[in-house]
């Protein structure tokens, strides 16, 4: 192999390693960070609850958090909105979701 495709190819492989890197990136801190960065201070009912995800505590945030999808108007989805798990009102929407799950499972 001549010094100069060895070159070539070396600069290839470095380009497309750099590349991936950068295409990488993104993806990889939106996952390594807290999602919820202020939550909704006021209790809602929780018919206005659509989905509820509870997102434990570890190396991307050190706190848990809890996110609802709220139903939007007319049965089109709604908006999500982050929740303090410290809230009383927050753990009793929790555990409500919590029964309706062990319900639905046979």
């Amino acid at each position: 192999m001549s010094p100069k495709l060895g070159f070539a190819l070396l600069a290839a492989f470095l380009i497309s390693a750099v590349l991936c890197e950068d295409a990488l990136q993104p993806r990889v801190a939106t996952e390594l960070r807290c999602q919820c960065l202020k939550t909704h201070p006021k209790p809602f009912h929780h018919k206005y609850v659509q989905e509820l995800r509870v997102i434990n505590s570890g190396p991307h945030c050190p706190k848990s958090e809890v996110i609802v999808k709220l139903v939007g108007k007319d049965g089109v989805d709604g908006k999500l909105v982050c929740l303090d798990p410290t809230a009383k009102w927050v753990q009793k929407l929790v555990e409500l979701f919590l029964k309706k799950a062990e319900k639905k499972e046979p």
